[in-house]
Order: C-alpha cells, then sequence, then structure tokens
C-alpha cells in the first residue's frame, strides 16, 4: 500500500530513535512466534528483491514527527527493497506501508492490537492483519486473520482443518496454523511447512547425518563384499592348490573329488580335463 504522509516543514528534520529500549515480546513463547514468523517469511522471500520482512521494527509514517511510529510485531511490505534497515520510515520509500502485519497479542497489547492498531493500519491500507494469542488467554479463538474490504477490516473465514485453526493469507498464498500455541506458516498446494534459520540449519544437519550415515552403511556393505570375494578367491586357489598336489601325486579325479569332498564336475572344472577314472 502506498502512503501519501503530511509533510510539515522538515528544515529541521527531528531525531528518528531506532528502539524504545523495551524488550521485544514479554515472554519466551511471544518472542519465538515473532522470531520463528519473521525469519519463516524472510526465508520464503529471500529471492525476491521487491518483498521486504521485518519485525519489531519502528515504522515511521509521517515526516517530521517522531512520535508517528508504530513497531508491528510482523510486517510484509511488498514492492520495498530487500535489504537490512534500522527503521522504516514511509517517506523514505515512495510511501511503501506494510501490506501484511501480524500481532503476536499479550496481556499488555491485547486493547491496542484489536482498536488503535487495526484503525491505523486500516489507515495504512494493510491488506491483511493478524493476531495471535500463543496463550488462548486474551483472544478466542487464539488465531484471528481480517482482510482490508472498502477500508473496513472483515473477518477471514477459517478453513477446515484437522489442526486448531488456519488461515489463508491470499496476499502472502500461505496458510497460517496455529498449532499448540505456535503460529506457523505452510504452503498450500504442497503443506509444507515453512522453516525459520534454525529449524533449516537442523534440518541440513540432520540430512547431512543420514547421509553420512548411508555413505558408511554403504562403505561397510563395500568392505564387507571386498571380504567375501576374497575369501572365495582363497577358497578358489586352496582347491586349485589341493587338486594340483593330488593330481601330481597320481591321484585320478575321481579320487581327488573323494579325497576333497567336492563333486566331480567341479574337479574337472579345475583341472579343466574330462574325467580319467
Amino acid at each position: 500500500m502506498t502512503l501519501t504522509p503530511i509533510r510539515p516543514d522538515t528544515s529541521i528534520e527531528p531525531f528518528y530513535p531506532d528502539s524504545d529500549g523495551q524488550p521485544m515480546a514479554e515472554s519466551d513463547v511471544a518472542r519465538d512466534n515473532l522470531i520463528y514468523a519473521v525469519e519463516a517469511l524472510k526465508r520464503h522471500f529471500r529471492n525476491r528483491p521487491d518483498v521486504y520482512v521485518s519485525g519489531n521494527l519502528f515504522i515511521y509514517y509521517q515526516q517530521g514527527v517522531r512520535d508517528a511510529v508504530v513497531a508491528p510485531d510482523v510486517f510484509v511490505v511488498m514492492g520495498a527493497g530487500n535489504h537490512a534497515r534500522k527503521s522504516y520510515k514511509v517517506w523514505e520509500e515512495n510511501g511503501l506501508t506494510p501490506d501484511f502485519i501480524i500481532e503476536i497479542t499479550s496481556q499488555s497489547t491485547r486493547n491496542a492490537d484489536s482498536t488503535d492498531k487495526p484503525n491505523l493500519y486500516a489507515r495504512f491500507g494493510v491488506a491483511e492483519y493478524i493476531q495471535f494469542d500463543p496463550s488462548g488467554d486474551y483472544l478466542r479463538p487464539a488465531l484471528q486473520g481480517f482482510r482490508l474490504i472498502d477500508g473496513v477490516y472483515q473477518p477471514i473465514d477459517a478453513s477446515p482443518s484437522p489442526h486448531e485453526l488456519t488461515l489463508h493469507s491470499d496476499l502472502l498464498d500461505l496458510d497460517l496454523r496455529a498449532e499448540a500455541g505456535e503460529l506457523r506458516f505452510y504452503k498450500p498446494e504442497t503443506s509444507e511447512r515453512l522453516l525459520s534459520y534454525q529449524e533449516s540449519e537442523d534440518a541440513r544437519q540432520t540430512a547431512e547425518a543420514a547421509r553420512q550415515t548411508a555413505e558408511a552403511a554403504r562403505q561397510t556393505a563395500e568392505t564387507a563384499r571386498q571380504a567375501a570375494e576374497a575369501a572365495r578367491d582363497s577358497e578358489r586357489q586352496a582347491r586349485l592348490d589341493a587338486v594340483t598336489n593330488l593330481l601330481a601325486l597320481g591321484l585320478s579325479i575321481t579320487d581327488i573329488a573323494a579325497a576333497l569332498a567336492l563333486p566331480v564336475a567341479v574337479v574337472e572344472e579345475i583341472c579343466d580335463r574330462p574325467s580319467n577314472p
């Protein structure tokens, strides 16, 4: 969404802080959900130079007014450059504002998340607004989505799912699921879950460990095959030596077969000559 902000006299530009010194989340669970959502979406859009994903970052939406600021837990801006920023100043981004926002609701934020922020986000033209309560204490249901229609947020219908709750984001073309206090993204066409950076690294290490285990098993099997082949070669050589020695003593093939407990045909094959009783 493009916002045309009020432009006051900026001859003396104020200082725009990058942080308010407050923790990013009130609890470990809220923080973990925030980090997962930002990282999963960053990985999902990593090859899109025109999609910016961030979270808990100051968005200044009116130049010259340092209090005109909001810091969504998670947000996506379509059309903005995919690079790191200390803060997001709308007037430096061609007026682009977030298109998708998630707020991780808690006891201290539930009122603002349900009233003040939706009103502000509707002004921005945020196409989809998601609220998630990992505790399930403040929102019923714990995952709620809203889509901006004619300037007003309308609820996004939950789709049938064996999981706790699933919503579909048209903007991201992703499913959002609430799973035992965790917010997770899925690709609707494959049901593949988006991974955070740590989850992706864990999966890579698991796959590498499995590859190494398979390679070790292959090498063990090859060693066993070679040992078996060597044993067969040794046995063949021992038979050949025994047959040769017995032939040198003047024994017939039939006698040699009886002495070595071998079929006559085997002794003939070793000698490569017909039976001579």
